[in-house]
């Protein structure tokens, strides 16, 4: 990848309403949200000739929505993945160019989240477990809060991680959804509202997990020279680490050591492809399923010490204002659950620093943004970005992003 630093980037990003209940299809949706990328993009069907896609048995196929849009394609692929597919697939889209199947590529994720097929295993079309899912089912372990939740119970015991440590992921991502318009959940909590939630699975409570949305998401990449003449300054594609796994199975519990995320390996090839370290990253956005899962992730990929997260998390160094904001449009536990395009769309706004709309602090003329005001969330002159995604929750993947 070093040789391919900063010779794609992301030119387009849309998206759909962020809702429980979009009286749609996800054919529908992934049309809505690849057609708003594209306008982002300034780019006709003409343009686009690649499309990838990821799903949980519960989207439609690339073919059908590019039929839909107008688009011919020369190269597409629909997997089947979740929350480490976004980055992966964004890299895969720079292989499919580089090796001459395709230019410009598409990359959406389209879901009826909570009307259809939802992530616990409810719903008018439940998901297909694979993998294993008969001794996960004989023990209970049917749902992604019952797989992950013996991971975070391991990391309190081996370094004394605490709830309320935890908590303060969702304290931080409910004050940036509070200044996020799209957000599904803008109300702001407190480190009491989420310790007083019901339990879920020990030790998760109600508010230690993500919002299940219905959405369609899409970003589009190309190369660096197409990208000079389109509409959208275009956001360099620094680095990627798609899909890295730890030894075996797809669950914490069936290996060790469970506590650990796969980012440890994800983490030193993503950095050398981007020539950069954790110290160069200016905003995170962690795959967010649950308030944990932001901690295991900053950990894994060098942000601080393992077993330190619990107090990296609750320093304020995540919030608006903070050293390195995390998920600044309030992430899968506050904006909206899109098993990760959100976030990278999120960065990608910020790195063009046109985030708000208003902010009183900036028609002032100042140069510190006062967060506590509705509508304000862009971070101070972001230069680097970094997603990390998570899924299975064995996997993870990595995306590195600059101006």
């Amino acid at each position: 990848m070093n040789a391919l630093r900063d010779r794609y980037a992301i030119v387009g990003i849309g998206e759909t309403e962020f809702s429980r209940n979009s009286g749609r299809t996800t054919r529908a949706l992934g049309v809505e949200a690849i057609r708003n990328a594209m306008r982002d993009a300034g780019l006709t069907p003409a343009d686009v000739d690649g499309m990838l896609s990821y799903h949980g048995n519960d989207s439609t196929d690339s073919p059908t929505i590019a039929g839909d849009l107008g688009i011919r394609l020369n190269f597409y692929m629909d997997c089947s993945g979740g929350g480490s597919s976004t980055e992966a697939l964004i890299g895969l889209a720079i292989g499919a160019i580089e090796a001459g199947m395709c230019r410009t590529v598409a990359v959406f994720r389209a879901m009826n989240g909570y009307t259809q097929a939802r992530i616990g295993g409810t719903g008018r079309q439940a998901p297909v477990y694979t993998g294993g899912s008969i001794p996960q089912a004989i023990y209970g372990m049917t749902s992604a809060a019952q797989s992950f939740a013996p991971a975070f119970m391991r990391h309190m015991y081996e370094h004394g991680t605490t709830s309320e440590q935890v908590a303060h992921v969702k304290v931080a991502h409910s004050k940036h959804a509070s200044n996020n318009p799209k957000a599904f959940y803008k109300e702001r909590v407190t480190v009491d509202d989420v310790l007083s939630s019901r339990w879920i699975t020990k030790p998760l409570h109600l508010l230690d997990c993500c919002v299940e949305t219905d959405n369609g998401t899409a970003v589009i990449v190309t190369s660096i020279e197409r990208a000079r003449d389109l509409k959208q300054h275009p956001i360099h594609i620094m680095g990627v680490a798609g899909r890295t796994t730890k030894r075996k199975g797809n669950y914490h519990w069936s290996y060790a050591p469970i506590s650990l995320h796969a980012g440890q390996y994800g983490g030193p090839i993503v950095f050398a492809n981007a020539g950069v370290g954790p110290e160069d990253i200016d905003i995170t956005g962690s795959y967010d399923a649950f308030t944990f899962t932001t901690l295991f992730q900053l950990e894994a990929y060098g942000f601080c010490k393992v077993g330190e997260g619990g107090e990296y998390v609750s320093s304020g160094i995540i919030e608006l204002g903070g050293a390195r904001p995390n998920n600044p449009s309030g992430g899968h536990l506050c904006e909206v659950y899109s098993h990760g395009m959100n976030m990278v769309i999120e960065n990608v706004r910020q790195l063009r620093g046109l985030v708000d709309d208003y902010c009183p602090s900036w028609q002032q003329g100042e140069h510190t943004y006062d967060y506590s005001e509705r509508g304000c969330r862009q971070v101070r002159d972001p230069e680097i970005t970094m997603n990390l995604g998570w899924a299975s929750p064995a996997t993870g993947s990595a995306l590195i992003l600059r101006k």
